[in-house]
């Protein structure tokens, strides 16, 4: 008969294993959670594993413990717990009580002095006991009845100990781990052992002499006169060391086994405070239903199934569905779903999906085209652009989008790292299936939209995030034509500037090296010139582009090695990178714009990302002379806001400085200039603009007085003097950026113009800088989240002007606050007054919105 279980776990040991196994996660709130996440997810797997029929979790009890009184140095090395760790050890508390889990501490003692005392009673009682901990002292508990599972690499890997194991490991038995600890000491613990020995040593005088005491005893016969000394010298010390290390098995701790049975159940307060944490996939793992709820029904209940395997079922369902009004539609690897309502789902079967040999997904596609093309059926997605992409491909071109759950879920949860449709199916919806389907879907569109409706980014979303859909569509289906001769030339070029820069470095160094090598650089730099050493890695000395840039004004070789990284980075990027992907059918490059990547709002570019072509270097300018016009028949039309981030702030923070100097049409950094140095405005140097330049948009980020000082190449207190006068001279955006962080700090986010959510958790942090860090987006993304918005209204209008005029001149690139325009000819006028009337009326601020324009053959030269 099999003997009863109890789990007893090191609390403090598992959840410093979580904290640091995992990336810092918070919930809504703001509130770290990543200790508590992966502790829960280990203790879930565990008693899935080993199904004890007892359970516990030990917790130190903060305060000295007996070892302090013996020794005051015990644990003095250990590094403070993380600021973000500390608040959830209550939370993790709060968890396992709703669990049912006992938890047990006391005064004086450690959890590992719980686990042992566990550890006999369990023995006494005939149950079986399973020790989990990260602290291997606690192999010395292992008995016949006891074993040990120690925690390794991150929260999933464990070894389990039995006498067997700890002797295979260490061919020692349990009780002499405390042997080997007196001896060669503890440094995580800060028991001082005997010096000068170490493992190795440790064990082979247990081999010889089996314990601490009996190695005392002998140490006329022992070997090696340093060690003999130390034994002799470090007796004492190390009695003591086997003391502290020794694990006590009588702690006054009230344990009763019984008040261990465990047994999970379901657990209103339990589910909501996990909602809370927003740990929807332990939710979705522990199967806890929302009670009452009537999306709970098993789902063959639910919806009737109807398989489309061939292209006559196919036509016969898009018949039925075009006249059926509203469709939700998924594409998924193996399957098409689509319903109507969550009653009926018709499911068709792309080949090698199932047994059945179905369709293949182009057939699938074009068998769709009434329902794609058609404005009367409004179609419920997810990821639309990709829909609308692979439709192109088939020559369908998709109207009639009404809601993407997709964009819906970035704009409720701007700053996630991923939307899984399983994920979002229970958290809006309360759907736990990983099987989702359109009938589902349909469901989900139901209650993103009311969630939409509650944060008041509904109008958020259908002004702009959804039309803006078929625009990025639009723009990637359309590409950007490269001229690949001149590509081709440029690399040529680039090739022969690196050719020389390694030159010349090699005659400044003296000597031929590889000059990518971070180890052989340093040593050029460091040991043979001599250069002062700013940083070190723990490979070696830190060669990177700040300590570079710091060792600029010592030798010239420094600034010929940033002149040949920079343009090895731009060869490398965007050179050899263009010339893998131009499509060799038309010659364009096709980047995909993502829509759901920044906090802030802003589209983000990829493979290739055009948005971060270097524009401060003449080297990295000379990039966009490869874009170019279709042909000779196009221009390309360059439009670009000015300062629209600053307009923004102006508007917002209501300074009526600030807003004087756009009324006026002045030139912005000038003008504060002027204010912050007191100068008339024609006596403004160009150097006190650069100055008051980066103070304007260094304020918008938030910057500080170092920040700015890096910034400038100036002192830290000259810097404050800067923002200080800044304020002094501009008191609103001084108040603005104050009311926003409290506002922030208030309701856990900031909002932009139009609504766009951001979430703040930073702010909650015990971290300075990471609170710090909380507060500078607190004041820019109101700014910058903002200005996304108006460069999106503008696109949708501009993509809708030429649209209705049939124009065709089509929108195929934005990058940060510019719109390109591949623009034909005859249309040039027309196109160049639509955009920049899109453009300046985009949203309605106290300030003009200003563009500029200009036009070219290429990018170089538009711009």
């Amino acid at each position: 008969m099999n003997k009863p279980k109890i789990m007893v776990i090191d609390g403090n040991s598992l959840m410093h294993r979580a904290f640091y196994a995992l990336p810092m996660l918070t919930n809504k709130k703001g509130i770290p959670t990543n200790a508590v996440y992966g502790f829960v997810n280990m203790l879930l797997k565990l008693i899935d594993e080993y199904k004890p029929e007892y359970l516990g979790v030990a917790f130190d009890k903060k305060g000295p413990t007996f070892r302090h009184e013996v020794y005051h140095q015990y644990k003095a090395t250990r590094q403070k717990t993380p600021e973000e760790l500390i608040p959830q050890f209550d939370m993790l508390k709060k968890m396992l009580q709703l669990m049912g889990v006992a938890i047990y501490e006391t005064d004086g003692y450690e959890a590992d002095d719980i686990l042992g005392t566990f550890a006999r009673i369990s023995s006494e009682k005939g149950i079986d006991a399973y020790l989990v901990t990260g602290d291997r002292d606690a192999l010395q508990l292992v008995s016949p009845g006891v074993k040990v599972i120690i925690t390794k690499k991150g929260i999933s890997d464990v070894q389990i100990f039995d006498v067997d194991e700890v002797k295979r490991e260490y061919g020692l038995t349990p009780l002499q781990i405390i042997d080997m600890k007196a001896l060669m000491g503890d440094s995580s613990d800060n028991i001082p052992g005997v010096p000068g020995v170490g493992e190795k040593t440790a064990l082979k005088l247990l081999y010889e002499y089996q314990s601490v005491d009996r190695v005392l005893e002998n140490i006329q016969n022992i070997k090696g006169k340093k060690l003999k000394e130390n034994l002799t010298k470090y007796r004492d010390q190390a009695l003591l060391s086997k003391r502290l290390a020794t694990i006590v098995q009588d702690a006054p701790v009230d344990i009763n086994v019984e008040d261990c049975c465990y047994e999970l159940r379901y657990s209103g307060d339990l589910h909501a405070f996990m909602e809370e944490l927003g740990f929807y996939s332990i939710i979705e793992k522990l199967g806890f239903k929302k009670e009452g709820d009537p999306l709970q029904k098993p789902r063959s209940d639910r919806k009737t199934v109807i398989d489309i395997n061939t292209e006559e079922e196919l036509k016969k369902m898009a018949d039925t569905l075009s006249k059926a009004g509203k469709t939700a539609i998924l594409v998924r690897d193996g399957d098409i779903t689509l319903a109507n309502d969550d009653s009926k789902l018709y499911r068709i079967n792309l080949s090698g999906s199932s047994d059945i040999d179905g369709l293949n997904y182009v057939q699938a596609i074009k068998g769709l085209r009434q329902i794609f093309e058609s404005e009367q059926v409004p179609k419920i997605v997810y990821d639309g652009k990709r829909l609308i992409l692979d439709a192109d491909k088939c020559g369908i071109r998709v109207k009639g989008l009404a809601f993407d759950a997709y964009i819906a879920a970035y704009l409720l949860d701007p700053t996630a790292s991923r939307y899984e449709l399983k994920n979002l199916m229970y958290q809006y919806a309360g759907i736990d299936t990983d099987d989702v389907d359109a009938a589902d879907l349909y469901i989900l569109s139901r209650k993103m939209r009311e969630q939409l409706e509650k944060t008041q980014m509904l109008k958020l979303y259908e002004a702009i995030e959804h039309p803006l859909i078929y625009v990025l569509s639009d723009m990637e289906i359309a590409g950007f034509k490269v001229d690949r001769d001149m590509l081709v030339k440029l690399d040529m070029e680039f090739s022969s500037e690196i050719e020389s820069l390694t030159e010349e470095i090699y005659r400044l160094a003296g000597e031929e090296f590889n000059i990518n090598s971070t180890k052989q650089l340093g040593g050029i730099l460091f040991d043979k010139l001599k250069l002062p050493v700013i940083k070190r890695t723990k490979t070696g000395y830190s060669t990177d582009a700040e300590v570079l840039e710091q060792l600029r004004p010592y030798h010239p070789l420094v600034e010929k090695v940033l002149e040949y990284r920079q343009v090895m980075k731009i060869k490398s990027t965007y050179i050899d990178g263009l010339l893998n992907v131009i499509d060799p059918n038309d010659g364009r490059v096709r980047s995909s714009f993502n829509q759901t990547v920044t906090a802030t709002g802003r589209i983000s570019s990829t493979d290739p990302n055009l948005q971060n072509i270097p524009v401060k270097v003449e080297m990295g300018r000379r990039i966009r002379k490869v874009f170019v016009a279709t042909d000779e028949d196009y221009l390309l039309v360059d439009a670009d806001y000015s300062q629209i981030e600053l307009r923004v702030l102006a508007h917002i923070s209501g300074d009526p400085t600030f807003i004087d100097a756009f009324i006026n049409n002045q030139d912005i950094h000038r003008r504060t200039a002027s204010e912050i140095f007191g100068v008339p405005l024609e006596h403004v140097t160009p150097e006190q603009r650069s100055s008051a330049k980066a103070v304007n948009f260094g304020i918008v980020y938030g910057i500080s007085d170092y920040g700015l000082s890096r910034n400038l190449g100036i002192s830290r207190k000259q810097a404050q003097e800067y923002i200080d006068s800044y304020f002094a001279r501009y008191p609103k955006i001084k108040e603005y950026m104050e009311r926003i962080v409290e506002i922030a700090k208030k309701q856990g986010y900031v909002t932009t113009l139009m609504n766009r959510r951001r979430y703040l958790p930073e702010l909650q942090s015990r971290n300075f800088n990471i609170r710090s860090q909380g507060e500078r987006l607190a004041m820019n993304t109101p700014i910058q989240g903002t200005a996304a918005d108006i460069i999106k209204k503008a696109m949708n209008d501009v993509y809708a002007e030429l649209k209705r005029r049939n124009m065709k001149s089509r929108l195929i690139l934005q990058v940060h606050d510019e719109l390109i325009i591949d623009t034909y000819k005859p249309e040039l006028e027309e196109v160049k007054d639509l955009v920049v009337k899109c453009m300046e009326n985009a949203m309605d601020l106290c300030v003009p919105l200003v563009v500029d324009i200009g036009t070219g053959s290429n990018w170089y030269d538009a711009k």
